[in-house]
């Protein structure tokens, strides 16, 4: 059994993963306090609560940040003000005994899907989450491609217009609307018609966005997740108009675009670092 940590701003989610199948998982509300060790705590206490008395193989962890992921080193935690830099690493695996693996969550993200969701099938795949921002992780020849700070393949940073893609392809772009992805889903869903030049315009940067990862990389699949992406069909079309400009047509038609379907792929993806 190995054990996959989802470490968000929100919350810490915390499966137990034997086979395919999460057997047991608990989540707590991130705590919020200066005090990095407080979220270490949190940590350490879920995964004894979901490993009950099975044996741990080894250890997981995917964060939103950059990562030594050598020496499993973490710094500057997105929306965790306390986690400057902690050696995760070194702690888990004192505390119990088994190896620990750290990496970006948008890698988790990837990892999961190639080895338990759409891209089981596909040895060359980018994920891509689109939520509060945008996050993307690599796998080449079957295997994850982190870079050496686990930051490889974030093209959500490259510039784009007048800021970046990450600006025009996440939850921020509604804000800039006066709405936000999930209001702007339901009204959508509910026919109003008001909100189509908005899933228009949003769909355009994301097929963008796409023409620049396959440019970067020429995968054979992408796979879309996060919280936008459960709107996909809002922005599938003005996606897919984008990409019909793309310089080289027969890429577009050979690429395929997955939207995830996997509960806890985080989970997932982190059980699989180890």
């Amino acid at each position: 059994m190995k054990i996959g940590i989802d470490l968000g701003g929100t919350n810490i989610r915390v499966g137990a993963v034997s086979g395919c199948s999460i057997v047991r998982k608990a989540q707590v509300p991130t705590p919020h306090t200066s005090d990095p060790d407080v979220v270490t705590q949190a940590i350490i206490d879920l995964i004894r609560q979901v490993a009950a008395d099975d044996t741990i193989e080894g250890i997981g962890i995917g964060v939103p940040s950059v990562v030594d992921w050598e020496k499993g080193i973490v710094y500057n935690v997105m929306n965790i003000p306390s986690w400057k830099e902690v050696h995760i690493k070194d702690i888990l695996e004192r505390e119990f005994g088994v190896p620990v693996a750290v990496n970006n969550d948008a890698n988790c993200f990837a990892l999961g899907e190639k080895m338990y969701g759409a891209a089981r099938d596909y040895v060359d795949v980018v994920g891509l989450t689109l939520g509060t921002g945008v996050g993307a992780g690599l796998i080449f020849d079957g295997k994850l491609y982190s870079g050496r700070n686990t930051a490889a393949g974030e093209v959500c940073s490259l510039p784009y217009l007048d800021s970046d893609y990450e600006h025009y392809c996440s939850s921020g772009f509604f804000v800039t609307k006066g709405t936000t992805g999930k209001d702007a889903a339901q009204q959508a869903s509910a026919g109003n018609a008001d909100v189509q030049p908005i899933w228009q315009e949003f769909g355009s940067h994301v097929g963008n966005l796409v023409k620049a990862v396959l440019l970067a990389y020429d995968p054979q699949a992408i796979v879309f997740g996060g919280s936008i992406a459960k709107a996909f069909k809002h922005f599938e079309q003005p996606m897919m108009q984008s990409l019909s400009t793309f310089m080289y047509p027969n890429m577009v038609q050979k690429l395929k675009i997955f939207v995830s379907e996997l509960d806890d792929v985080a989970i997932y993806g982190a059980s699989a670092l180890v």
